[in-house]
């Protein structure tokens, strides 16, 4: 039997006790892997009606293993040994983890940055293939990535109809181009969402091809799975979820730290599952991964809207926890990677009754992607004017007048922005549309802003945060002051049969992002740098 095992702490503890014997009177367990869609009350029920099938993939899933080993073995033949993933949240977060943890490559490619895509695409092209994943089939980043491809394919003398493989929802516009093309269509199942999706193929497709025992991971799961369907006071997944959005006054902030749980990403896909289904109406739960650290609460001045989440390792016998005894709200998670993907998918549908929200919808996703059409559409420069230029960074606002008068640098806009933090539920979000590999040290910065604001900071790379804690910036309480950092790119490159570039795309997914978090009066300081290199250097001094 695969150990899982959910331990609580203080403030979290206070919420599994008070909140589990009606969890279980409910049947709310039972119901949910019965696929009852009401258990979100009447507004979420059309949207839960078609949204529920992940509670059985463990077993529905099973046919993908022996098409994967089959598909796997005709691209060994045609001399492949690189796997590229094109895909968006959902889409490439599961299979991250699911290769990251088994130690097998996968280039994940979910960026518009031209730079991030022509590396991928300049990287041996002749053992190359391709995942082109997308549930609604007309993600636009997906598109453009694919058309980029296709293009390189067809340029090298490749049949691009050989080595690019499409992951989709039956009937989607992607669907049926792609069959009426020539290319191989393998169909998710339409009744999950994205961020639920791992167990589908669109986390097991990719991740079987990339060399991942997949019929051992869904074995994980199914180990646990009557486990989590049962109304029991000892059920993990309900123990999870009370801890995660039923203590009171709520805890908002989850401080996410890994102490040796062999998972690797386990956090950054359970922050965008937990983001994206819970950051709406003017509540919700906000994942932080936290910067390592002497400790996850570290630097950060008042910890009572905080829970450290530590993700243990399977043997620990809650060893983790009491590492964090410091902390007065802790849960401690441990189990095998199968199990707790299931695991966390239970406790975030859990948590969305918890709050009495619909956990599978996500408005504000959809809003920013508008924006970002609609900016592109009309043609306009999708920045603006800056409010003032410092050395090789362009200085803008959302508007809102929260910058004030007079401000004429690049640390004086960065001081006033954070001045807008509210010191005791506040928390900062850095959001950089750049080439996430090539500046992946940029991330560090994040530690030394949690020291300089004493309050939590989240650090996303555009656009791939747009489909998880996009949601929840714009839709969750309004707590956040927002850091966006884009850069003119070292070449842009063309989108194959479209009249645009890469790089024209991802300033538009910028600005269409600042938009609308600037509709929702959030404040949003935006810095553009001119000369990446030089830009670079400036902004880790301001910060």
């Amino acid at each position: 039997m695969s150990a899982l095992a959910v331990q609580a702490l203080g403030a979290a503890a206070d919420a599994v006790e008070h909140h589990l014997p009606a969890l279980v009177t409910d049947q709310v367990a039972s119901r949910l892997f019965a696929r009852d869609a009401t258990l979100w009350g009447p507004d979420a029920e059309s949207e839960a009606a078609i949204r529920l099938s992940w509670v059985g993939l463990p077993r529905s899933s099973r046919p993908l293993v022996g098409e994967i080993e089959a598909l796997a073995e005709e691209l060994r033949e045609r001399g492949v040994d690189r796997v590229v993933l094109c895909g968006m949240g959902g889409s490439s977060l599961a299979p991250e983890v699911i290769t990251g943890t088994a130690g097998v490559p996968l280039v994940v490619l979910d960026s518009s940055d031209p730079d991030m895509v022509r590396g991928a695409l300049e990287e041996d092209l002749a053992g190359t293939a391709v995942v082109v994943s997308s549930k609604s089939g007309s993600t636009l980043e997906t598109d453009s990535q694919r058309r980029a491809f296709v293009h390189a394919f067809t340029e090298a003398g490749i049949d691009p109809t050989e080595r690019i493989v499409i992951v989709t929802d039956p009937g989607s516009p992607l669907d049926e181009q792609a069959r009426a093309d020539g290319y191989r269509v393998v169909n998710a199942d339409p009744e999950v969402g994205g961020r639920y999706s791992a167990l589908t193929a669109f986390g097991l497709l990719p991740s079987g091809l990339a060399g991942v025992d997949v019929g051992a991971l869904l074995d994980e799961a199914e180990e646990v799975a009557d486990l989590l369907a049962e109304d029991d006071e000892a059920n993990p997944g309900l123990r999870l979820g009370a801890a995660l959005a039923g203590t009171e006054p709520l805890r908002d902030k989850l401080l996410f730290t890994d102490a040796g749980s062999g998972i690797v990403g386990l956090a950054d896909w359970a922050e965008q599952l937990i983001a994206e289904s819970t950051g709406k109406q003017g509540t919700g739960v906000l994942p932080v991964v936290a910067p390592e650290g002497p400790s996850p609460t570290h630097g950060i001045q008042d910890t009572s809207d905080c829970t450290v989440v530590v993700l243990a390792p399977e043997d620990d016998e809650g060893e983790g926890s009491s590492a964090h005894a410091d902390a007065d709200s802790v849960v401690e998670v441990s189990g095998s990677l199968g199990a707790q993907l299931l695991l966390w998918e239970v406790a975030t549908a859990v948590a969305g009754r918890l709050l009495g929200i619909n956990p599978f919808d996500q408005p504000d996703v959809e809003s920013a992607k508008k924006a970002a059409r609609e900016i592109m559409e009309g043609g306009a420069d999708a920045a603006g004017a800056p409010v003032l230029t410092d050395g090789a960074v362009e200085v803008r606002t959302g508007g809102g007048g929260w910058l004030p008068e007079g401000t004429d640098s690049l640390d004086g806009a960065v001081a006033a922005l954070l001045d807008q933090l509210d010191p005791t539920r506040g928390y900062l979000a850095v959001m950089v549309y750049l080439d996430r590999l090539e500046q992946a040290d940029l991330a560090e910065v994040q530690a030394e802003l949690v020291e300089r604001t004493g309050r939590p900071v989240t650090f996303g790379w555009g656009p791939r945060f747009l489909h998880s804690t996009g949601q929840y910036h714009k839709g969750g309480p309004a707590q956040g002051v927002y850091l966006q950092v884009t850069g003119a790119p070292q070449t842009d490159l063309d989108v194959p049969g479209k009249d645009f570039t890469f790089g024209e795309f991802i300033a538009a997914q910028a600005a269409g992002d600042a938009a609308v978090l600037a509709d929702h009066e959030r404040p949003v300081l935006r810095l553009h740098l001119t000369d990446q290199a030089a830009g670079l250097t400036q902004l880790r001094e301001a910060l």
